[in-house]
């Protein structure tokens, strides 16, 4: 059996949610837990978690701190707000490089101490996924068992119409690193996930029908079994 592989994450919690009339989507709630809470759930065997986010949702993710082992996620917000997706995912994966930088140097640090963290080290994937997906986790099983094969490219999950999700995927590192880098020479303020896309060599991967379906729209919220819960 091929080993799971090692991931850190970057979670987009940060949308104006303009069709849920400003209701912020990571806090709606799905089986007695906000969308944020399922997301992390969903990617709970990261190494290191990047949320997207205003700062509101820093109690929360405090909360979720020590889940399975796991640290506080870093919260981190693009320049400007509500910039869009890829200057989510790029704020976010600058904010996780950095903190791998720092770890990496703690590690040769306590080298000879028998105390590194082992947390410390280069990870070769970077899961990427949007709050809003209810059942998400089921195609971050399916994700992860196809990187468990070690491809040599990026994986997207692909749901049942055959529509791509950048959203709900599993890049390569150091592929997403070098595209938020070519990207954001010319910036990267209200580009569309697809502007990183396009640098990355990727292959789609089939992904159960539900675990990509979104929370665009009160009708969908409906049908997914999302609410509002006691939110204004």
């Amino acid at each position: 059996m091929s080993a799971m592989p090692r991931y850190d994450a970057v979670i987009l919690a940060g949308g104006r949610s303009a069709r849920l009339g400003g209701t912020p989507k990571a806090l709606l709630l799905a089986d007695g837990r906000t969308l944020l809470e399922t997301t992390l759930a969903a990617a709970r065997g990261a190494r290191h978690t990047a949320v997207a986010g205003p700062p509101e949702l820093a109690p929360l993710l405090a909360a979720a701190s020590g889940a399975d082992g796991q640290g506080t996620p870093l919260l981190v917000r693009e320049e400007p707000a509500f910039a869009g997706p890829a200057a989510a995912v790029g704020t976010a994966v600058s904010a996780l490089a950095a903190l791998e930088s720092s770890t990496q140097s703690s590690r040769r640090d306590s080298a000879g101490s028998g105390n590194a963290d082992p947390r410390a080290g280069n990870c070769p994937w970077t899961l990427v996924l949007a709050c809003d997906m209810p059942q998400v986790a089921d195609a971050v099983r399916v994700l992860l068992a196809a990187a468990a094969m070690a491809p040599a490219e990026s994986l997207v999950a692909v749901d049942s119409t055959g529509n791509r999700q950048p959203l709900a995927a599993l890049y390569r590192t150091s592929d997403l690193r070098a595209a938020v880098a070519s990207v954001a020479s010319s910036g990267l303020a209200n580009k569309p996930m697809k502007a990183l896309l396009a640098r990355v060599q990727w292959r789609g991967v089939d992904v159960p029908p539900g675990s990509t379906a979104d929370v665009d729209t009160w009708n969908d919220a409906q049908s997914l079994g999302v609410s509002a819960g006691d939110l204004p």
